[in-house]
Formats: C-alpha cells, sequence, structure tokens
C-alpha cells in the first residue's frame, strides 16, 4: 500500500486509463514515427564501448575530446594517415589521464585499429576553402571514402557508421553503398549542428535559453537548408511567425525569416574565414549524437538518413538528407511525422531531386 490507501497495482492501472484517455495507448509510436527500412532491434547494453574516429584534424579531434570528457567511451581509437601527428594527438589525450575517466586511447595510421567498434565516426577529408560550397567537395572526398569504409565496416561489422566528413549528405550515401550495412546504421551528421545554430538565433531574438528552443533546420546540409518555421516552439509553446517577425507585413516578415536562415547558413562559412576552419560546435554536436546512440537514449535529432518514403519524397530516390529522427542503440529508430507546410514539404523535395542529381554523376561501382 502507498499514500492514500491506493495500491501500486491500482497507479498502474489509474496510468493505463489515463493514458487510454489521452489518446497514447496503442500505437503511438506509429503515429510520431515514420518507420525506417532494415530497423532491427536494439542491441543489449554492453559495459565496455569502443568508439572510432577516422580523421584526426582540427574537427576529428574536437569530437575525440568532447566524447571523453562526457565520459561516452571506454576505448578511443585515432586513425589518421600524418603518423607523427597522429601520436602527438594520441599522447596529448592519455597525459591527461589523471583528468578523466578511465579510458583506453589508441591511434595508427592502420585502419585495423578500429576492430569491434561500436561507432565508427568519420571526418576525414580534404578541408573546406574558403567561399567553397560543401557540394563541390564530394569529388575529392569519394577516392579518400573508398580507400576507408570497406575497411572500417569489414574490421566492425556490427558498428554504426557516423559520417561528419563534408558534402556529409552525398558521402553518408556513399558510406551506405560501400559499407553494405544496413540504412539505418549510416547516419550522416547532417544538420544537427545547422539546427544548434538556429536555436541559438531564435534565442537570443526571443531572450530565452536555447536549450528551451525546438527548432529544425532539415534538407541538404549546406546552402539549400530548410528552416521549418511551422514547427518551432519555446518551452513546448507554439512560435507563430508573427512573433519572430516582430509583427511586421507578410512580404517583410518573410523577407526577415530569410535572413535568419540565411546567418543560419553562412554561420559556418564566417568561422571558417576567421579562423580557417571549425572545431568545437561540429564536436559538441557530434558528442551529442555518441550519448544518444551509446545510451539507447531515443531522442530526436536531426540528421543525415536514407529519406526516401518519408515527406513525400518518392521511393525511387535513395538519397540521404537530414530529417528528425529517433536515435538508439541499433541506429535510426524512425522518422518524426511532423506537419510540414506545402512549400516545406516542396523544398524538401527540391533538395532530394538535387542530391539525387549530383549522385548519378558519381562514379560508385557497388551494388545496390
Amino acid at each position: 500500500m502507498v499514500a492514500g490507501g491506493c495500491s501500486y497495482f491500482d497507479i498502474a492501472n489509474m496510468a493505463r486509463k489515463s493514458s487510454s484517455l489521452l489518446g497514447l495507448a496503442n500505437g503511438v509510436s506509429h503515429q510520431l514515427f515514420h518507420p525506417v527500412p532494415d530497423s532491427a532491434p536494439p542491441y543489449p547494453a554492453k559495459r565496455h564501448t569502443k568508439i572510432s574516429v577516422v580523421g584526426a584534424g582540427n574537427v576529428g579531434m574536437a569530437i575525440a575530446q568532447t566524447i571523453l570528457t562526457q565520459h561516452l567511451v571506454d576505448e578511443l581509437a585515432l586513425v589518421d594517415r600524418k603518423a607523427d601527428m597522429l601520436r602527438g594527438e594520441m599522447l596529448d589525450l592519455q597525459h591527461a589521464a589523471a583528468f578523466l575517466p578511465h579510458t583506453r586511447i589508441l591511434s595508427s595510421t592502420e585502419l585495423d585499429v578500429t576492430a569491434g567498434s561500436d561507432i565508427c565516426i568519420i571526418t576525414a577529408g580534404v578541408r573546406q576553402m574558403p567561399g567553397e560550397t560543401r557540394l563541390n567537395l564530394f569529388q575529392r572526398n569519394l577516392v579518400l571514402f573508398k580507400q576507408i569504409v570497406p575497411p572500417v565496416a569489414r574490421h566492425s561489422p556490427d558498428a554504426l557508421l557516423l559520417v561528419v566528413s563534408n558534402p556529409v549528405d552525398v558521402l553518408a550515401y556513399i558510406a551506405w553503398k560501400l559499407s553494405g550495412f544496413p540504412s539505418n546504421r549510416v547516419i550522416g551528421s547532417g544538420t544537427n549542428l545547422d539546427s544548434s545554430r538556429l536555436r541559438f538565433q531564435l534565442a537570443q531574438r526571443l531572450q530565452v535559453n536555447a536549450q528551451d528552443v525546438q527548432a529544425y533546420m532539415v534538407g541538404e546540409h549546406g546552402d539549400g537548408s530548410i528552416a521549418l518555421w511551422s514547427s518551432i516552439s519555446v518551452g513546448g509553446v507554439p512560435i507563430c511567425l508573427g512573433h519572430l517577425a516582430n509583427g511586421k507585413k507578410t512580404a517583410e516578415a518573410a523577407e526577415e525569416l530569410e535572413e535568419i536562415r540565411k546567418s543560419v547558413v553562412d554561420g559556418a562559412y564566417e568561422v571558417i574565414y576567421l579562423k580557417g576552419y571549425t572545431s568545437w560546435a561540429i564536436g559538441y554536436s557530434v558528442a551529442d549524437l555518441v550519448r544518444s546512440l551509446v545510451r539507447d537514449l531515443h531522442r530526436v535529432h536531426p540528421v543525415s538518413l536514407l529519406a526516401k518514403g518519408s515527406y513525400g519524397i518518392p521511393e525511387d530516390r535513395e538519397v540521404f538528407l537530414s530529417l528528425p529522427a529517433k536515435l538508439g542503440s541499433s541506429g535510426v529508430l524512425g522518422v518524426a511525422n511532423l506537419e510540414l507546410t506545402e512549400e516545406e514539404e516542396n523544398r524538401l523535395r527540391s533538395s532530394a531531386d538535387t542530391l539525387w542529381q549530383m549522385q548519378q554523376q558519381l562514379d560508385l561501382k557497388v551494388k545496390s
């Protein structure tokens, strides 16, 4: 018995009845999330977690450092072709052992050090130059991925692949094809960071904490990314466009919202222009994704995934682009069923068409 004379059995019955009254009883997950192909049940919880980072440049090391300080890994493997730099980075992290939870840190120029990984994070790639769009990078990165992905998949056949290299949507598609993994186990970092930049911009305008802002950038990670103005909320309160545009007329409001979107898109370019590269924000963004994956949190993140069949994207369009998705230990668990405006859906399908056309130019000789 508990206080008030009710048993735990009675409380459980009341909880079940109340959930039924709220319409949350059966099949609610299928109403909220669109299932993904090749989905699998979560893996059993593991006591030992191994994460590999392929590419120990500024982005790779920011990710590695953030993962370490957030206690997300028991064994960390670093891979890069620059042997001296790589060993220096490994030693620098190892020397911080007294300030970190016990973690085994390895490094090698060979990909066999990644064997047995739970997550393989790929950041390797040619650096983006100031003013260069992400989509112009894919030809220079294609050859590199052909050298990286097949060995990584062979050494860790049960791993999740988390692609961070740009252009992330096309390279996530390439990683999926080269690995032979089920699509739910290949994820691009996508617009998770773009969405954080949007939340920051909106928080500044609305004078609230960015963590209380729910807002998504979706579609192509890059110049064509889409701000979902129709689904913004603050502290659970839906925000109409008039709030963001200070009651301005329709044309002025649309122009102001586009300025916000453009400032989000240009955020990376500004950082690259000022310091030469981005690192810390993407480090925190990827660590945020890793936390949801290794701890099976079922949190929703806008990440690049196989999007065919979602939001009117045709089934024959095998493209990766960012959509809000539930993430857990087996990867992508489902795609959120947001109510988009007609314009948002049209722009999303346009993004899919753009990426599909680019992928047709790839010399990617693998079996579908």
